[in-house]
């Protein structure tokens, strides 16, 4: 899994569920932080989402499910 694959997945989760455009919710995701597998192993990538507190709580709920499927991603 790549992060522009990540990205993607995560925009088309959102604007099926959640309706708004693809450029709303990748303002709102924000970028992709990757992390060093030798410092980060278990899971080597963040965001810091932002918008009303209603999209950032849809958002990291995403996230959460997403750490799970997709733990170590590549750049």
């Amino acid at each position: 899994m790549t992060s522009d694959r990540l990205i993607d997945m995560m925009i088309a989760r959102l604007v099926i569920a959640h309706g708004k455009s693809k450029h709303h919710w990748r303002k709102a995701i924000g970028p992709v932080r990757i992390y060093s597998r030798a410092t980060h192993p278990h899971c080597n990538w963040a965001f810091t989402p932002s918008g009303t507190p209603g999209e950032i709580s849809v958002i990291e709920t995403l996230l959460d499910d997403l750490h799970l499927r997709h733990p170590l991603i590549d750049r």
